[in-house]
């Protein structure tokens, strides 16, 4: 058992590209995001995505389409759909997954 607090793990952070693990849970994981700016396109073949905004605005663009995210919302990239973050302004995301998805994308 182990105890996280993603505030301590924000507040240490400086970069505008920030992505750690927080706790792995059966095969799946837990990691926090502070992203600024613009990610590369990607695709994760095997493994569904969820992005859920704790702070800022996340844009979430899908091969057809874009999805604006605030602090409370959610959203699962399905598996095999090319994707992209971009945050005009700092945004922290909590995002679930396998733990075989590679954060970087396939």
């Amino acid at each position: 058992m182990a105890k996280f607090d993603i505030k301590d793990v924000i507040s240490e952070n400086t970069d505008k590209w920030f992505n750690q693990t927080l706790v792995a849970v059966n095969d799946s994981v837990l990691r926090l995001g502070v992203l600024e700016g613009e990610f590369h396109w990607h695709k994760h073949d095997n493994e569904d995505e969820l992005f859920f905004v704790v702070d800022g605005t996340l844009l979430l663009d899908l091969e057809s389409e874009s999805h604006e995210l605030q602090s409370g919302q959610g959203f699962v990239v399905p598996k095999g759909v090319t994707h992209r973050t971009r945050a005009p302004q700092r945004v922290i995301v909590l995002m679930a997954a396998s733990r075989d998805v590679a954060p970087t994308g396939d």
